[in-house]
């Protein structure tokens, strides 16, 4: 059996994220099924429908939007069944072009917490894995001389989940979100000058398939559930020591900190005949520049 890692990214606008964050969940295919059955139910659950049935998406900017948690707190915590037949309500008037009343934004903003909650309740239960590395949101030098390679923290990425492979002995593929045809081609170009050029790389293609699949997010619960974790890394996740200093939101660090810290690979790195210990969430200050960090 094999493991398949659901990528997607976070900030790559450069316009209100405090980083760029690149990474996702790895799932054993054996339990990829039983995850998205349960990412059903916890969807009807939550919101008393689908979100696809009003071409709505499960994402980490909508379901923990500052706005979800103002409107979460106009009122307790509503029953179940009546949170659900006000959700209904809310999607339905937003298809009327209709303005919801104040019970259906509170039913909804509840109801997106409670998602957000129960994808990370589901992930720790079906076993996943995190992997994430996050980089400051700078601009490609202008003399950037290695546009056919992958970035430094593309690297660092693979590099995490090779680790985890190699550990567990068996392949790992790879599944991403979909962005456009020039961008897409362009990585995968990137990922087969990696693995074909490079020692490190032919070496890794042991159990990491160098061949990654894209797919559009809408449709792969999976890559969803990435997203939100994305998005917890770039507001809640921080790396002191790494120089990742910039401000967090409080309400996503103490909820989401540490479900994200406990759900992260952790295992052992090798460089230069050294082992040292390895996480699935990194920083890597200047994707650009030379060495390591």
């Amino acid at each position: 059996m094999s493991w398949i890692l659901f990528l997607d990214e976070s900030g790559h606008d450069h316009k209100t994220m405090p980083y760029e964050v690149h990474g996702g969940v790895a799932l054993h295919a054996g339990q990829l099924w039983p995850f998205v059955q349960a990412m059903q139910r916890l969807e009807l659950e939550s919101f008393g429908c689908q979100l696809h049935q009003y071409k709505k998406e499960l994402k980490g900017s909508t379901l923990l939007d500052k706005k979800r948690y103002k409107f979460a707190r106009q009122a307790p915590p509503m029953e179940a069944d009546s949170r659900r037949k006000h959700c209904r309500g809310f999607f339905t008037k937003g298809v009327e072009k209709k303005t919801p009343d104040r019970e259906e934004f509170t039913a909804y903003g509840q109801a997106c917490l409670e998602m957000a909650t129960g994808i990370f309740q589901l992930l720790r239960e079906h076993q996943s894995v995190l992997f994430a590395v996050a980089i400051p949101p700078v601009p490609r030098p202008k003399d950037h001389q290695f546009e056919d390679y992958l970035r430094k923290d593309q690297v660092f990425l693979l590099e995490r989940y090779f680790y985890f492979l190699e550990e567990k002995e068996e392949h790992g593929l790879m599944v991403a979100d979909e962005v456009e045809k020039v961008a897409d081609r362009a990585f995968v170009r990137r990922l087969d000058a990696y693995f074909t050029r490079t020692n490190i790389g032919r070496y890794r293609s042991r159990w990491l398939v160098p061949a990654p699949f894209f797919v559009a997010s809408d449709m792969i619960y999976a890559i969803q559930a990435a997203d939100l974790c994305n998005y917890c890394v770039n507001w809640g996740f921080r790396i002191w020591s790494r120089g990742m200093i910039e401000p967090t939101r409080p309400e996503i660090q103490e909820e989401f900190g540490p479900w994200l810290n406990q759900l992260q690979y952790r295992g052992i790195g090798h460089k230069d005949g050294i082992d040292y210990k390895t996480f699935g969430i990194c920083y890597v200050p200047n994707p650009y520049g030379p060495g390591r960090a």
